[in-house]
């Protein structure tokens, strides 16, 4: 009898899942999502359309927010490891390090993700599905965004871009997907921030399909990545997230999407707000073109409008539902509707723990690029008397970069300098950019009214203007280190009194995210909306350079910055330049491991340094024609892939055996040491093509004195070029030179005729 009733009760819980297929954990999560949509109405669709995906009590969906980030590290979310800002991690060069980089991120984000389920509550920021990689192609020094990327090339920014995706994802072939990933801003965007809302791109077809799509393609056809965002800009008279052509034609069709689309925060409404696209009349219709278009799910609330564009004829439901479909496939697979997770047992302790600090430590090591090494005042000697200066020197927040976690300790050069000499001087000497240009507070904003006020004039204030506290206090916070930038005014007979009897400065210099980044409404000499208008470092941090060197200091530069910045007087002022990027909260450390020798400097641009805005095209002209090592005519200052170490290494003539490319590398030097090899390819019968373009690089640690043959297989994918018959990239037969060597301009050749 028990059997019996056993049995019965299997058979009822059967009927009523196959009444119910979408909660039918054996059926493919399509399947399972096809039923779910049907069971909806329009005003259910719209609401769960939007990032913040709302609940649908009724048929047990629970709330879900789309939007969280992890460009180097769960962001925005409490305490996480804070790596090194993309740029910086690009110079490493380093595929196998970024992809365990980015699968501590995603252990970090699981973890983050089941506290906030068993608190009760998911907020935005806690959910598993992170919108990275930027891989826009950073095209141009000038644009403050350009630090979120992996640089200037499309090879380089796709290999790193997968190596993100995989780490983030975890194992195609597992049960659950650990976490999204998302290709993002697609497509032709890489500034300006100022006007990015209302900009038209209009490039060849070549330049689209060679230089700013290949990452994309990258990302989508060999690393399944989950989710693309869409761009702000037009790309041809549309708005991206309108493109059929970028979307339906080239995504969906040529590459086979079947993952998500969303659209950048607040995107859908550039489509119809007055002075930026002017495509759409009202909201309805510009909610109506994204969804058409197949943007599934949008960063926003625009999409809140989709039953009056249904209503109106504007858009067909069937579209809505194609959409919906893909996103509640997504979110199946991810478990997150059946409250499924194959990490449940990673422990807490492994946020900030002591293997992702080490990690954070290893990749900040490897980022670092050693520019300028004079007579070899690096690494520095023992015993050598050495003091810091500088507005960078002990900046914890600056070295966070942007889109960052906010860890519970950074440490800055000072605190590791401190560490190895304990009574070192730190002199600050001058603002990152001069007195001079500190902004004044508005005597028309409440806010101004509230720098230096105690807390019970901040609740004053607050009262008088209906104004929360909290939201002062944040003002306050935010405008105080604003205002230590710019200090202290540079008295330079001061920073040398206090630097008597000092044989070495390490000068902390650069710039700060606090300048350059997203869309800012930083407008100071050098600097717009987050964009530099000049390339150089602020000309206050110069005028002290010269006068330490004027008065016979050793001076070693770190520069801390996001960008290429252009250091023409800074080669004759300083002795030893260290391109330190913004290096996460163990880049102290990782700074003074390369200063003091302990670590050899390894890491290679990933960026072309100009010598000034001079050497650029406009701006706005996304013609790649003079734009990154690829086009560029002139003699850069440092050019892409270059870096220096502290052995020299000397290529050999490479051979050519069963279609492999061998290159004999030796170390000259003293000590063992690692180089990325780079192979660049031409084709000289292409005018109009690039002078050069990376196709493969391998980082080898090499043995004082001794020789290692690095082996390069030649493939297909080696030999892309632009076909003008296919108007797309292709294994193209013909002609061609193999570049090898150690950076873009420190190459040999080698001949090479590629038959299909």
């Amino acid at each position: 009898m028990k059997r019996l009733t056993t049995i019965l009760m299997l058979c009822t819980v059967t009927a009523a899942l196959s009444a119910q297929p979408y909660k039918d954990r054996s059926l493919p999560p399509e399947e399972r999502a096809k039923d779910l949509v049907s069971r909806m109405t329009l005003e259910e669709k719209a609401s769960v359309s939007m990032h913040s995906s709302a609940p649908v009590p009724a048929l047990g969906v629970k709330a879900y927010n789309w939007w969280s980030e992890a460009l180097h590290g769960v962001a925005r979310n409490g305490a996480a490891t804070v790596f090194p800002q993309p740029i910086g991690m690009a110079a490493s060069f380093d595929e196998p390090l970024l992809f365990e980089v980015f699968t501590a991120v995603s252990d970090e984000a699981r973890v983050k993700n089941r506290l906030a389920q068993e608190s009760g509550h998911i907020r935005q920021y806690q959910g598993v599905t992170f919108w990275t990689p930027n891989i826009n192609i950073f095209r141009d020094p000038r644009w403050g965004r350009g630090m979120e990327t992996y640089g200037e090339d499309p090879y380089l920014t796709g290999q790193l871009g997968m190596a993100v995706v995989r780490g983030l994802q975890g194992p195609e072939d597992a049960e659950i997907l650990k976490a999204h990933a998302c290709a993002k801003h697609y497509a032709v965007h890489s500034g300006p921030e100022w006007n990015r809302h209302s900009y038209n791109a209009e490039v060849s077809e070549r330049d689209l399909r060679e230089t700013y799509l290949p990452a994309f393609k990258d990302l989508v056809v060999k690393a399944n990545v989950q989710e693309v965002m869409t761009a702000y800009n037009r790309f041809r008279g549309e708005p991206c997230g309108a493109s059929d052509y970028l979307i339906n034609t080239i995504l969906r069709g040529e590459w086979g999407y079947k993952g998500l689309i969303t659209s950048d925060c607040w995107a859908v409404e550039d489509f119809y707000v007055q002075g930026r696209h002017g495509f759409s009349p009202d909201v309805a219709a510009a909610a109506a073109a994204a969804v058409h278009a197949g943007v599934d799910t949008e960063c926003g609330q625009a999409y809140r409008h989709i039953p009056e564009a249904v209503e109106r004829g504007l858009l067909d439901e069937k579209d809505l539902d194609r959409n919906l479909i893909r996103l509640f496939t997504a979110r199946y697979q991810l478990g997150e509707m059946d409250g499924i997770s194959l990490w449940d047992d990673l422990p807490e302790s492994i946020v900030e723990g002591p293997e992702h600090l080490a990690l954070s430590r290893k990749m900040a090591q490897e980022s670092m690029v050693l520019l300028q090494n004079r007579k070899g005042i690096l690494p520095l000697a023992a015993g050598a008397k050495v003091a810091l200066v500088g507005p960078n020197g002990d900046d914890g927040e600056m070295q966070w970069g942007n889109y960052n976690p906010v860890p519970e300790r950074t440490v800055t050069l000072l605190d590791a300098l401190k560490e190895r000499i304990p009574d070192i001087k730190y002199v600050r000497g001058c603002g990152i950019v001069g007195a001079e240009f500190a902004p004044k507070p508005d005597p028309n904003n409440p806010l101004s009214q509230a720098l230096g006020k105690s807390r019970e004039e901040l609740e004053a204030i607050a009262q008088q203007y209906a104004i929360g506290v909290n939201d002062i206090l944040n003002y306050v916070r935010r405008q105080e280190r604003m205002q230590t930038s710019f200090l202290p005014e540079l008295d330079v007979q001061a920073v040398l009194d206090e630097l008597e009897g000092v044989d070495i400065v390490i000068f902390a210099g650069g710039i700060s995210p606090r300048f350059e980044g997203e869309e800012m409404p930083v407008n100071l000499p050098g600097f717009k909306g987050g964009d530099r208008t000049d390339i150089e470092l602020p000309q206050v941090q110069r005028d002290l350079l010269k006068a330490l060197h004027d008065a016979g200091k050793k001076v070693v530069l770190v520069n801390f910055s996001g960008c290429a910045i252009g250091l023409v007087p800074e080669t004759e002022s300083c002795d030893a330049i260290l391109q330190a990027w913004y290096p996460g909260e163990e880049g102290g450390y990782a700074i003074t491991d390369v200063l003091f020798g302990d670590v050899a400097p390894s890491g290679k641009l990933p960026v072309t340094f100009y010598r000034s805005v001079d050497d650029l095209p406009d701006f706005e002209n996304y013609d790649m024609k003079g734009h990154t090592y690829r086009y560029f005519q002139g003699k850069p200052l440092y050019p892409f892939g270059y870096g220096l170490s502290y052995t020299t290494f000397r290529y050999k003539r490479a051979k050519v055996r069963n279609n492999t490319l061998i290159i004999p590398v030796k170390n000259t030097g003293k000590r063992e040491a690692t180089e990325v090899v780079q192979v660049y390819v031409r084709r000289k019968d292409d005018p109009n093509g690039p002078i050069k373009t990376l196709r493969a690089f391998r980082r080898v640690t090499i043995p004082a004195g001794k020789t290692v043959k690095v082996c390069i297989p030649l493939e297909d994918e080696t030999f892309l070029w632009w076909s003008e018959e296919k108007q797309d990239m292709v294994p193209l037969p013909g002609k061609y030179e193999l570049l090898y060597g150690g950076s873009s301009d420190q190459v040999r050749t080698k001949r090479f005729r590629f038959k299909k």
